[in-house]
C-alpha cells in the first residue's frame, strides 16, 4: 500500500496519510513521497483545492517517527530545513488552499503539519498536543511562531511547556479549529468546503490568499498599504461585464442557500 493515497473528486484532491498502523507518523520514506504528491498537485491546473487527513480514526499524524529517530537522528537537522522531505514546506508551497481534516490526534510534528492548512476541520475524535519540549527536540517547521498567533501567547506556552492535550472543542473555542465533526461525518464536511473554493477562479484565490498571508505576516499598518496597492493593480483589468455575470453567480447561490 503507498505511504500516501491520493483520490480526485472533479477539482478536489483528497490526500491521506496511510500508515494507521504507526497512527500515521512521518517517517522519512512517508515525508518523501509526501512532498512529491504535494508537488505533483501543485502542478495540476485541474486540482483547485486539497483536503488532508489520515488513515483510521486515532491520528492525524503523530509527527515524526519517534522508532525511527530512537535508533537514527542523522536526518533530524535536515527534516527541519527546507528539505525534499519536509511536510509543511510541502504544503505552504503548494498553490492550492489545503484543508486539514483532523480525524484524531494531531502531535508535536503532526500539529506543525496541521497549523501549515490554511483551514483546519477537526472530529470529535481530533486531539492536539506539542510535545516537542518532553522529547527534548525543538520544533523547526514554525510551530513555536504560528501557534501563538493562532491562539494567542499565553496558551501557545501552555500547550508548548506542558506537552498536554487538547480536545476537538477546546481547540474550537480557541480559534484553532474552525468546526467539529462527528467522525463520519468529517471529510464530507472538508470535501464539501474545499468544493465551494474550488469554485471560484484559481487565480483570484490564489491572489487573494496570498494577500491574507503576506499581510499577516506583517504589522497592521503596512498589511492595509499592502492591500491597497495589489486591489489597485488587479481591480484595474476587472471589467463591468464580468462583474455583471458573477454578481448575477452571486445572487442565484445565495438564493439557493436561503
Amino acid at each position: 500500500m503507498p505511504l500516501v493515497q491520493v483520490s480526485r473528486d472533479d477539482k478536489v484532491a483528497t490526500v491521506i496519510f496511510n500508515r494507521p498502523e504507526a497512527m500515521n507518523a512521518l517517517s522519512r520514506s512517508l515525508r518523501l513521497e509526501f512532498a512529491a504528491v504535494m508537488r505533483g498537485l501543485a502542478e495540476d491546473p485541474e486540482v483547485r483545492a486539497i483536503v488532508l487527513t489520515g488513515a483510521g480514526e486515532r491520528a492525524f499524524t503523530a509527527g515524526l517517527d519517534l522508532k525511527e529517530l530512537g535508533s537514527d537522528t542523522s536526518n533530524l537537522g535536515a527534516a527541519s530545513s527546507d528539505s525534499d522531505d519536509n511536510p509543511v514546506k510541502a504544503i505552504e508551497n503548494c498553490p492550492q488552499p489545503v484543508i486539514g481534516a483532523i480525524n484524531g490526534v494531531a502531535i508535536t510534528g503532526g500539529f506543525e503539519v496541521a497549523l501549515a492548512c490554511d483551514i483546519l476541520i477537526a472530529s470529535t475524535n481530533a486531539r492536539f498536543a506539542d510535545t516537542h519540549a518532553r522529547v527534548g527536540i525543538l520544533p523547526g517547521w514554525g510551530l513555536s511562531q504560528k501557534l501563538s498567533r493562532r491562539i494567542g501567547l499565553s496558551r501557545a506556552k501552555e500547550l508548548s511547556l506542558t506537552g498536554n492535550f487538547i480536545d476537538a472543542n477546546t481547540a474550537c473555542a480557541w480559534g484553532l479549529v474552525n468546526r467539529v465533526t462527528a467522525p463520519e461525518d468529517l471529510l464530507a464536511a472538508a470535501q464539501a468546503l474545499a468544493s465551494d473554493i474550488a469554485g471560484i477562479d484559481p487565480a483570484m484565490v490564489q491572489a487573494y490568499r496570498s494577500m491574507i498571508d503576506d499581510g499577516f505576516a506583517i504589522n497592521f499598518r503596512d498589511a492595509l498599504a499592502l492591500e491597497h496597492d495589489r486591489s489597485a493593480a488587479s481591480n484595474r483589468a476587472v471589467n463591468a461585464e464580468d462583474v455583471e455575470k458573477r454578481r448575477l453567480d452571486v445572487m442565484k447561490r445565495g438564493r439557493s442557500a436561503i
